[in-house]
């Protein structure tokens, strides 16, 4: 079970800003995040924006295996704009 926290836009889409979701101890971040947008299909529109910060380091969507554990925080962060 990790902690997942939702930011800005994909906090609008999920609708709430943290939740607890049971996903394999292992999984790439691709796979993550598809755990994820099956709780919340509307997210699927940010797909190609969003990082995720794995105990506060960025990982990028793709075959990078994560090894999570009990606990863990996985910060959903969508593109920020700023001057």
């Amino acid at each position: 079970q990790v902690s997942v926290l939702y930011f800005a836009r994909s906090a609008e889409l999920a609708g709430l800003r943290c939740e607890s979701l049971w996903v394999p101890r292992q999984i790439t971040s691709l796979q993550l995040w598809e755990e994820i947008v099956k709780v919340h299909p509307r997210l699927a529109v940010i797909r190609d924006q969003v990082v995720f910060a794995v105990r506060q380091e960025y990982v990028l969507l793709g075959d990078q295996v994560l090894v999570l554990q009990p606990g863990d925080e996985v910060a959903i962060i969508p593109p920020i704009s700023g001057g």
